[in-house]
């Protein structure tokens, strides 16, 4: 059975394990102090949200969120990550995962949810069953050179 609840204080360290392991996965490279400032926030931020799912008592999956304003909509919730261990992958964890989010972003009066992943992540099976994709929409990133980003104030 699949248990899905808030992060708490006691989950720190299988938190941490399963962050690190999509960091690794995604080749990410965080410091310890990032982790850190990332578990304050989930633990202490209203705005962004920390959830475990426990598959038999063990933590398996991790999830992280966020509520923000939208021009158009009431409201909006980011799945920001959305990761399971790799080894009970394929037992309705992540979909288990995204229904409850989707839930709590509703109940919290933010019906919008939505996501991005990698163009070639195996994940897009199950998020093509889950989700709308919008053909033709590409995500971007603004990059900022670093030298104007100390110029301007």
């Amino acid at each position: 059975m699949i248990e899905i609840s808030y992060l708490t204080e006691s989950d720190r360290a299988g938190w941490e394990a399963l962050a690190r392991g999509k960091d690794t996965y995604f080749e990410v490279a965080r410091s310890d102090e990032e982790y850190e400032r990332t578990w304050g926030r989930l633990l202490d931020d209203d705005r962004i949200r920390g959830i475990a799912a426990r598959l038999n008592g063990e933590m398996v999956g991790i999830a992280h969120y966020l509520f923000h304003a939208s021009v158009w909509y009431s409201g909006k919730c980011y799945l920001a990550d959305l990761f399971v261990d790799p080894e009970v992958r394929r037992r309705g964890v992540a979909t288990a995962v995204i229904e409850w989010v989707a839930r709590d972003a509703a109940e919290q009066g933010f019906p919008s949810l939505y996501w991005n992943t990698l163009e070639d992540a195996p994940a897009r099976a199950l998020y093509d069953k889950v989700g709308r994709f919008h053909k033709g929409f590409i995500h971007y990133s603004y990059r900022r050179d670093a030298s104007q980003s100390s110029t301007r104030s």
